[in-house]
C-alpha cells in the first residue's frame, strides 16, 4: 500500500502563484540573486487559516514576500518589487486566473482554486542589510480543494 501524496497550501499557493508571476517562486529565496536580479522573486510561508471542517476546502492565508534585486548598485529597485505585488493583485481581481485548476508536482493530488484575494495591504519592507527591495503581502487568502482522483 503506497502513501498517496496530498495538496498542501504551500504547493497550492506556489503554483497558484506560479500562473502569475512565472517559475519565481518558492519557500525560499534562491542564495544566487544572478539567476532572478532581472524579474524579481516571491517567497511565501502558510501564515494561517483553519481547514474546513465539514468539506474538503481549505482557505488558508499566505504570507507572500515580493523581491527585488539590482547587484550592479546598493540602490534597491522597489518598482520591480511593486509591480509583483500588483500583478499579484490584479490576478485575484482577474476572473480568468480564479477559478483554476493549477498543476502541482508528479505524484501529488491535483488541486482547483475557487478564489484567491488579499488582506491588508503590501508593505515596504526597509533596512535590508543586502540591498534587496522587499515587498510583503500580509495575506494572500486562498481557498481551494484537491480535485478527486
Amino acid at each position: 500500500m503506497s502513501l498517496q501524496l496530498r495538496a498542501t497550501p504551500e504547493l497550492v499557493a506556489a503554483a497558484w502563484l506560479k500562473t502569475v508571476v512565472g517559475d519565481r517562486v518558492a519557500t525560499t529565496l534562491p542564495k544566487d540573486n544572478s539567476s532572478w536580479a532581472a524579474s524579481g522573486f516571491c517567497t511565501l510561508v502558510v501564515a494561517g487559516g483553519t481547514p474546513n471542517l465539514y468539506v474538503p476546502l481549505r482557505d488558508p492565508a499566505i504570507g507572500v514576500d515580493c523581491w527585488a534585486v539590482n547587484p550592479q548598485s546598493q540602490k534597491p529597485p522597489w518598482n520591480k518589487a511593486a509591480a509583483l505585488v500588483s500583478a499579484i493583485e490584479a490576478a485575484c481581481w482577474e476572473h480568468a486566473a480564479v477559478p483554476q485548476r493549477v498543476t502541482l508536482p508528479a505524484g501529488y493530488s491535483q488541486a482547483q482554486v475557487l478564489s484567491a484575494y488579499t488582506v491588508g495591504e503590501a508593505r515596504r519592507i526597509h533596512d535590508d542589510a543586502s540591498s534587496y527591495a522587499r515587498y510583503s503581502i500580509p495575506g494572500l487568502v486562498i481557498a481551494w480543494t484537491e480535485v478527486p482522483s
